[in-house]
């Protein structure tokens, strides 16, 4: 055997790290077609912003602005904030929030109201369905295509079961009233003990009702029980929206749940719930980066 010094074994290693770099950088080859398998998706989810947060203190001219600069799709209008668009406008001033979103590159706007529906209380529940009607209205003058609402909690000292069946059957009075002026009512995954996606198929199941949709919420219990898949299977034919946070926290499987979105045919808008920024521009910015990287998208 030759003798193999410190120096030769240096020599060859270097040589031998160099062609791994050089392999390395060039990328994994396809032998058969002679390519990278990565593959790029020109087909990406569409990207939205909740109002709530950032966007609450901004107009209806700074969200169309800074939305159209960064390159969002849709926007979702958050009751009581900044924008002022509220069941107190007039029919001149509906038409004028209508013409002003209708002129804008926006594709798409809906509301966020606070209408819950879990009261124990006969006239705070009657209350809350005849306020979602009139805010039906408001969707409709406006041309926002759907309403957010919530189911909002078990009370104590009345039955699960009881309350769901409420729930569902108030659901199902709105929704009808939706579909009948062109909107669509969408119940989100949350709440006291109704933030579970399996609460939520009881309430859908509860409102026997085609006209009851869902705004899937990326809670971190999602992926409770049997995970992830099996429980956003039990509503996918009901989710038509979906609140992000943030896309950063790998706690949250974001990119398979993109991967889900995009294989059940989801047309919907995803979007960004997420604190606010003395940069608003530059945050909105990243997180779209960030919302395609998780797709292969860009």
């Amino acid at each position: 055997m030759k003798n193999f010094s410190r120096r030769n074994f240096l020599k060859t290693t270097t040589m031998s790290s160099a062609a791994a770099v050089i392999a390395g950088c060039s990328g994994p080859v396809n032998n058969e077609a002679g390519k990278m398998p990565f593959t790029l998706n020109k087909n990406p989810l569409k990207l939205g912003l909740m109002t709530y947060m950032l966007g609450a203190k901004w107009d209806i001219e700074t969200i169309i602005k800074n939305l159209t600069e960064t390159g969002y799709q849709s926007v979702e209008l958050r009751t009581t904030h900044a924008h002022g668009v509220e069941v107190t406008l007039s029919a001149s001033e509906r038409a004028e929030v209508r013409k002003r979103f209708e002129d804008s590159a926006l594709e798409e706007i809906s509301l966020a109201s606070a209408f819950q529906y879990h009261s124990p209380d006969k006239e705070e529940l009657k209350a809350n369905i005849e306020g979602t009607k009139e805010y039906i209205l408001l969707a409709e003058d406006i041309g926002a295509k759907s309403i957010r609402v919530f189911p909002n909690a078990l009370p104590e000292g009345v039955s699960e079961e009881q309350t769901l069946k409420q729930i569902g059957k108030a659901l199902a009075e709105v929704g009808k009233f939706g579909y009948e002026h062109g909107v669509k009512i969408k119940v989100c995954v949350h709440g006291y003990k109704t933030a579970r996606v399996p609460v939520i198929k009881k309430i859908i199941d509860y409102s026997e009702s085609p006209h009851v949709y869902v705004n899937w919420n990326c809670n971190l219990s999602d992926t409770e029980g049997e995970g992830l898949e099996y429980n956003f299977n039990l509503l996918k034919d009901r989710i038509v929206s979906l609140h992000m946070h943030e896309l950063w926290d790998n706690r949250y499987p974001y990119r398979k749940l993109f991967e889900l979105l995009a294989d059940s045919g989801f047309n919907g808008y995803c979007n960004a719930e997420i604190p606010g920024s003395s940069d608003p521009i530059r945050i909105l910015r990243y997180y779209r980066a960030l919302f395609l990287s998780l797709q292969n998208a860009y």
